[in-house]
C-alpha cells in the first residue's frame, strides 16, 4: 500500500516494503491492564497517541500484563481537499492478521497472536486527528488488548461509587453521555463513556477515561458556570453520523477518574421513555430477559470468547432499565441509590 511497483521493469527500490525504516522514537503507556509501546519515525504521530493515552490511571487486572507494540508510520503526503472527511474504515482479515483500511495512505494492520500492529497515516490526517486517533490508533490498541487479555469489549459507559461500577448501555441518543457527564459532575468515579472492557472471570471493568463527548444542548443542565465554560471551550468534533459534540479532556483535573478497575455491580439500560412516576426511574429487568437485552445491545461481544462468563456476572449483579426523569440529576440520584 505504501508504494506501487512494476515487477516487469525491474524498477525496484532497495527497500520496497520499507522494512528498514527506523522508528527512531518511542512512548510507553499502560492501557486496559496492558503495557503498550508506541514507536514511530514521526513525533507528530506519537503526539496523537499521547492525546489518547497519556496521563491515564494505570489499571491492573488479575493477570500478568502483556506487552503490546504499535508502530506508527507517516505515509507520503497526498493531495486532498481541506476538511474532507476520510472514508469509512473497511474491515478485513486473513492469514493471522486483522486490518482496518480507510484508503491506500491510512490503514491499520494487526497481528493479535504477536501482540503487534502497524498504523499508517497521511500527513493531512494530523490536521484533524480525531479520526486517526479514534478509528485507527484506538482501534488497534483496543483490539490487541482485548485479544491478549481475554476481555469482553462492550459499547457503553461506566461510572462507579466506592469501587463498584454501573455499566450503562443504550442506543445512540438515549442519554448515555449525558448520564456519564452528570455522574462525573456529582463526584462519581468515571471509567469510560463509550467503550468498556470487562474481564469476565473476575467481573472487573476497565476503560479509557480520556474524553467525554457533550452536545451543546446538554449544557443547559450544567448549573456551575465554571464547569460550563470548561466544556464550551473544549474542541468540537463531528461524528460519522453528522452530530457535533464538544470533546472534553477529563485529564485536566475536573472530576474523579477511576484509579482502578471497577467491580461490575449492575448493568443499566438507558431508555428514552419518560418514567410514569418521576420518583421511580429504575425498573429491574427479569432474569429471563437479560440475555436477550444484552445480545441486542452487544452483538459483537456476544460472538467472542468469555461471553457466557460475562452474562453470569451480569446476572449476579442484576440488570435494570433507567427511564427519563425530570432532569439528569434525578437519573444520577437513581444510579447512586442502585450502587448503594
Amino acid at each position: 500500500m505504501a508504494q506501487t511497483l512494476d515487477l516487469m521493469t525491474g524498477d525496484l527500490s532497495p527497500d520496497p516494503f520499507l522494512e528498514r525504516t527506523s522508528a527512531g522514537r518511542s512512548m510507553d503507556v499502560h492501557v486496559l491492564g496492558a503495557h503498550v509501546r508506541f514507536t514511530s519515525d514521526s513525533a507528530a504521530l506519537l503526539n496523537v497517541a499521547a492525546m489518547a493515552y497519556a496521563g491515564l490511571p494505570p489499571h491492573v487486572l488479575p493477570m500478568t500484563p502483556p506487552s503490546l507494540h504499535v508502530e506508527l508510520r507517516l505515509a507520503p503526503a497526498r493531495d486532498v481537499a481541506a476538511g474532507q472527511e476520510p472514508p469509512l474504515v473497511s474491515m478485513q482479515s486473513g492469514a493471522g492478521f486483522l486490518c482496518g483500511v480507510m484508503d491506500a495512505s491510512n490503514y491499520a494492520v494487526l497481528f493479535p497472536e504477536q501482540h503487534r500492529a502497524l498504523v499508517v497515516a497521511s500527513p493531512d490526517m494530523l490536521e484533524n486527528p480525531y479520526y486517526l486517533r479514534y478509528e485507527l490508533i484506538e482501534f488497534s490498541v483496543f483490539t490487541l488488548a482485548t485479544r491478549a487479555l481475554g476481555l469482553a469489549p462492550l459499547h457503553g459507559a461506566c461510572v462507579g461509587r466506592e469501587g463498584r461500577g454501573a455499566l450503562v448501555m443504550g442506543s445512540s441518543g438515549a442519554g448515555k453521555s449525558t448520564l456519564a457527564l452528570h455522574s462525573l459532575l456529582r463526584g462519581m468515579e468515571f471509567l469510560s463513556e463509550d467503550a468498556v472492557f470487562v474481564h469476565p472471570q473476575s467481573g472487573m471493568a476497565t476503560g479509557v477515561a480520556n474524553y467525554l463527548h457533550v452536545q451543546a444542548d446538554a449544557l443547559r443542565f450544567v448549573e456551575d458556570a465554571g464547569l460550563r465554560r470548561w466544556i464550551e471551550q473544549s474542541p468540537m468534533i463531528r461524528r460519522r453520523s453528522g452530530v457535533e459534540k464538544h470533546e472534553v479532556d477529563l485529564r485536566d483535573g475536573h472530576g474523579r477518574l477511576a484509579q482502578t478497575p471497577l467491580a461490575l455491580a449492575c448493568v443499566v439500560f438507558v431508555s428514552r421513555q419518560p418514567a410514569d412516576d418521576p420518583d421511580e426511574l429504575i425498573h429491574p429487568i427479569p432474569e429471563h430477559q437479560i440475555i436477550e437485552r444484552l445480545v441486542a445491545e452487544q452483538p459483537y461481544a456476544a460472538s467472542q470468547p468469555g461471553w457466557d462468563a460475562l452474562v453470569q456476572a451480569v446476572k449476579r449483579g442484576g440488570a435494570y432499565e433507567l427511564r427519563r426523569g425530570r432532569d439528569p440529576a434525578a437519573s444520577v440520584d437513581a444510579l447512586l441509590r442502585l450502587l448503594g
